[in-house]
């Protein structure tokens, strides 16, 4: 006797086992229709496991919230002004200080499911590691100048201890911060970090900056999967299909723009010349710097879609083993509207309105963001790493290596 079977009620596992027990030969239809079935399943989860996460009951949800920063630019400039003035007095030794001053004051107002995170450097750490940095380039700076193969040497010395580098530097990041008192940490793979940091960008070089897309994501890739939160680990599962697309997309809007300004440029240079209207270098002069205007915003919306893009697909795909889901929102044009405006602030106000402009930016990138903490987080359990040191993630600053992770 035949019997339709309704396998549309099937989990992805229950088809997976339907398939491999059906006698093939005898029901070659039901078996065609299974392996549609999953092979439908798989390609709507191409992160199979981030689904198995994501897909979370309420009962398991402690709070889904979006980020908040309760800061403002008139408290942050008078920290900020403060800051400046006592690094000046005091020939830049109180720069530690003002670190510490700074990250506390962004990290405190920082708050996800009503709680807070918290910085917990000390001054003195990062004093330690910022004397050894600036000892360093300042010997990388004497060589280059007196004796340019030694400089050299000294970059080849940096850049083959690029993976303990990176390694400590992101150490100390992740163990000064905390949240509901237990501290993020970062695992030291260096025989990884040496493959990520010094042979894909090689690779990416010898591919003529074909590969490169890919070399980044294998860095964000490395950077995350390494970060912890007690216990529990950072899962991403990120594509190499979605770089490329950010680079093609972001690389095709700067394109865009850059012929546009080619077409002002000319048309203007055409009339100016036919036509011969009088005065007409200053008239070509200032199409001209139409023209520039249209490019740099063109390259600005370019940027500003490649970082949305990435930091979007990263965060989206990004979560804490059993504790926490990210969601990220950034939208292209308010992201370059900002940055636009933020770096109108700046010149009208020859860099005063700097606590403002950094206050906006917090607030822009948390508001983009959800955080699903589940109710796992309860039973983590803090790490008990050894103390973090500040000298390699000082040396990262003084050669101004950017490590920014969004």
């Amino acid at each position: 006797m035949s019997f339709e079977i309704d396998y549309s009620t099937y989990t992805l596992s229950e088809l997976q086992e339907a398939y491999s027990t059906i006698d093939k030969n005898a029901y070659p239809d039901r078996a065609n229709e299974i392996m549609s079935r999953i092979q439908a399943l798989l390609s709507d989860e191409s992160n199979l496991e981030t689904n198995k996460e994501t897909r979370i009951s309420d009962s398991n949800i402690a709070s889904r919230d979006k980020v908040k920063f309760n800061g403002n630019g008139t408290e942050y400039f008078a920290i900020w002004i403060v800051n400046i003035l006592l690094t000046i007095l005091t020939l830049g030794i109180y720069s530690a200080w003002a670190t510490v001053r700074t990250n506390r004051y962004f990290f405190s107002n920082t708050e996800i499911g009503s709680h807070r995170l918290n910085y917990l450097a000390k001054p003195i750490q990062i004093l330690k590691g910022r004397i050894i940095a600036v000892l360093l380039l300042a010997t990388y700076l004497v060589m280059a100048s007196f004796y340019p193969v030694g400089g050299f040497v000294v970059l080849l010395i940096i850049f083959a201890c690029m993976p303990y580098i990176v390694c400590f530097s992101m150490r100390f990041k992740m163990r000064m911060m905390s949240y509901r008192n237990i501290r993020f940490g970062f695992k030291m793979r260096f025989g990884r970090a040496f493959v990520v940091f010094v042979l894909f960008p090689i690779l990416g070089i010898i591919s003529l900056y074909l590969a490169f897309p890919w070399v980044m994501k294998k860095i964000d890739e490395f950077l995350y999967e390494n970060m912890t939160y007690g216990d529990r680990t950072f899962i991403p599962k990120l594509s190499t299909g979605e770089y490329y697309a950010a680079t093609l997309l972001s690389g095709l809007i700067g394109f865009i723009s850059i012929v546009f300004s080619g077409i002002v440029f000319g048309i203007v240079a055409y009339a100016v010349n036919s036509i011969g209207i009088e005065n007409s270098e200053v008239l070509g002069g200032v199409f001209a710097i139409v023209g520039m205007a249209f490019y740099l915003l063109g390259l600005l919306v370019a940027s500003s879609f490649y970082t949305a893009y990435i930091r979007n697909h990263v965060y989206n795909n990004t979560r804490v083993e059993g504790v926490a889901v990210f969601e990220s929102e950034v939208l292209t044009f308010p992201l370059a509207k900002l940055v636009l405006t933020n770096y109108f602030l700046l010149f009208l106000s020859l860099g005063l309105a700097y606590p403002w402009v950094m206050v906006r930016k917090a607030h822009f990138f948390a508001n983009a963001t959800t955080i699903v903490v589940l109710n796992d987080i309860n039973n983590v359990i803090g790490a008990n790493n050894a103390d973090a040191n500040a000298t390699a993630d000082e040396v990262v600053g003084a050669f101004d290596i950017d490590l920014s992770i969004g």
